[in-house]
């Protein structure tokens, strides 16, 4: 049962977003579909005001049909836009962008113009290959502040970061690990027991890949820090 104040209760994965968001925080959620995220966000009075922004007019009338049933029309907003292409700077201290591919996501980061603005989170929920997610970050001076993972049918990981112009260099397995501690936490090894199993798939073409997964598979182990 959903607590007294609690207008309807989130899925796991898009819990573990909201987790991240400060309190007080005008908030973007970029791919919001049905808008559940900034109404939970804002009905929990943890965001002052939101912008729930979708590509498609379909994904974003089931935003507006979820604002109006639980009147949060004067907090939340739709926007109509490519990923952050609608949004101002002054719009969004907290950032969401969940569900999509890690390579949509860093497009997404890349192409907006105040991404490099210090302050701003971002919280990033990447479907697939978050390792090419994480190694933008670090490369293009982002810095990762905190990562967890949560199972919801299956496992997922979610990201906060933020720009502080510090450009990092990482051997390949961070970019796997990120700043998950699968040696004390069962949900990030199991999160990295996936990766390890895909990169072991991947070097049956290539063997290049299975040095990352050894790597990955003893810091599991507990044998690496």
């Amino acid at each position: 049962m959903n607590s007294y104040n609690e207008p309807f209760r989130l899925n796991p994965r898009l819990r573990l977003c909201a987790e991240f968001v400060r309190q007080g925080s005008a908030v973007a959620d970029i791919g919001t579909d049905h808008a559940y995220l900034p109404v939970w966000l804002c009905k929990m009075n943890i965001a002052k005001s939101a912008l729930a922004c979708d590509i498609g007019q379909e994904p974003l009338q089931n935003g507006k049909e979820t604002i109006k049933r639980y009147n949060a029309g004067e907090q939340v907003k739709t926007r109509l836009c490519d990923g952050l292409s609608g949004v101002a700077p002054s719009e969004a201290d907290d950032i969401v962008i969940a569900g999509m591919g890690g390579e949509t996501i860093v497009h997404i980061i890349n192409s907006w113009r105040y991404s490099n603005s210090f302050g701003k989170h971002f919280i990033l929920q990447p479907m697939t290959k978050s390792e090419l997610l994480i190694e933008y970050l670090c490369k293009n001076g982002y810095e990762i502040l905190a990562q967890r993972c949560c199972f919801d049918k299956k496992i997922y990981t979610v990201i906060l970061a933020e720009y502080s112009g510090e450009v990092k260099d990482y051997p390949k397995e961070f970019y796997y690990l990120g700043k998950l501690s699968p040696c004390s936490c069962a949900e990030d090894k199991k999160y990295i027991e996936k990766e390890i199993r895909n990169l072991e798939n991947k070097a049956k073409g290539n063997p290049n890949y299975l040095q990352t997964a050894q790597k990955l598979r003893a810091v599991c182990e507990g044998a690496m820090q």
